[in-house]
């Protein structure tokens, strides 16, 4: 699945939550609308229901795997979203 279709994913599931783990000037410049930003140096602080499904992103899809495997540790069902540079949808600011 590409970045729009796992995107169409988070969309349909109500219990996902969109998350972004660039840096804090990298999500400010943009990011995908309703995501929220956790960067990846905090992922190990993130705080949310175990029954929360978490959608990871970065810029490339790099640093969105290794949240992927740090969130799985503490016990949270993720899904490697990949890379906003293979966004084709709105950019929010």
């Amino acid at each position: 699945m590409n970045f729009d279709e796992l995107l169409n994913k988070y969309k349909n599931d109500e219990n996902g939550i969109l998350i972004d783990v660039r840096t804090r000037e990298e999500y400010e410049e943009g990011h995908v609308p309703e995501s929220v930003n956790i960067p990846l140096s905090d992922v190990e602080e993130v705080d949310y229901d175990k029954d929360k499904n978490l959608y990871v992103y970065c810029h490339s899809g790099a640093r969105s795997g290794q949240a992927c495997i740090i969130l799985q540790d503490m016990g949270y069902n993720t899904t490697n979203v990949g890379g906003i540079i293979f966004y084709q949808g709105k950019i929010e600011k």
